[in-house]
């Protein structure tokens, strides 16, 4: 079993403060009627360090961008603000103490996480990452190393670690508030032996007890209202007055993809809410719960 974390703080989420400063700057151009080659030019910078800066890939410095918010029009409290926010993105997440072990991709999942108000995930084959246990997380993320990434088992326990902090978004002041729908199925997908899915089902039905966690079961026998795979909708506070769009991630086998254009997000939450509507209750959840953690006992 993986050794337990030192307690994580809560700090702002460096991966979402600079993707809120990325999109804002690039908004404040556009207002001032400005392409990126004008205003790169404008400020004698090469348009290839505004289109990084723009696009998240480099957090910029103080100096760069009071230069912006001049050519802008920007001044006053919104300059502050925006003075603030870059403060923030220049600071590093406690993740990254675990690069090089995590991809690119669950590296960002976890910064966004940090920082999202909610989050409204669907899982139709494995428990979500936030509420597995130690023991059925190493079972997950074996299942995959060692049969299909080939790493050394070092790296597999650091991987683990890093989920082990990640789930403390769930237990800090001010937590994120998690609505989770598994399917029926997951339940019986064994990872481990039976003391490993029966260790699991009583996480779940502790978890499932805190104020700032809905946990549903969607029956087998019941109505499958779509056909698409694990998505993660998170949703975000404005921050140093600037906004961060709804955020879907999407798992594959070899990394993942985030969306964050409105007409998609959308949809992904019109699809939660019709699972929503076709799930069993909490307490009709908890039933089931109880009922699977008698197969694996």
């Amino acid at each position: 079993m993986p050794g337990k974390v030192d307690r994580v703080p809560e700090p702002a989420s460096p991966t979402v403060r600079r993707r809120r400063l990325a999109a804002e700057l690039r908004r404040l151009r556009e207002h001032a009627g400005l392409t990126g080659d004008e205003a790169a030019k404008r400020v004698k910078w090469s348009a290839s360090k505004l289109s990084r800066i723009e696009n998240a890939q480099t957090p910029p410095r103080a100096s760069d961008i009071k230069k912006l918010l001049a050519l802008y029009g920007v001044e006053g409290r919104d300059a502050e603000e925006l003075l603030a926010l870059a403060k923030d993105a220049a600071d590093k997440g406690w993740w990254e103490t675990f690069s090089p072990t995590l991809p690119p991709d669950y590296s960002t999942l976890i910064g966004l996480e940090a920082e999202a108000q909610s989050a409204s995930s669907w899982e139709p084959l494995i428990i979500p990452g936030l509420l597995q246990t130690g023991e059925y997380a190493l079972e997950v993320t074996n299942g995959y190393m060692e049969r299909i990434a080939a790493v050394p088992p070092a790296e597999t326990k650091r991987r683990v670690e890093a989920r082990l902090a990640r789930q403390q978004v769930l237990t800090r002041d001010n937590p994120l508030r998690l609505s989770v729908i598994i399917d029926q199925s997951v339940l019986f997908r064994r990872f481990g032996n039976q003391a490993v899915m029966e260790s699991q089902i009583n996480h779940l039905l502790d978890m499932a007890e805190r104020d700032n966690i809905t946990l549903r079961i969607l029956p087998l026998d019941g109505r499958h209202p779509i056909g698409t795979g694990a998505f993660v909708l998170l949703e975000f506070n404005r921050v140093h007055g600037v906004i961060h769009p709804d955020v879907v991630y999407l798992e594959h086998l070899t990394g993942g993809r985030y969306v964050d254009e409105e007409e998609e997000t959308y949809r992904y939450r019109r699809s939660f809410d019709r699972l929503s509507d076709l799930v069993l209750d909490e307490a009709q959840s908890r039933d089931m719960l109880m009922s699977a953690r008698e197969k694996w006992k």
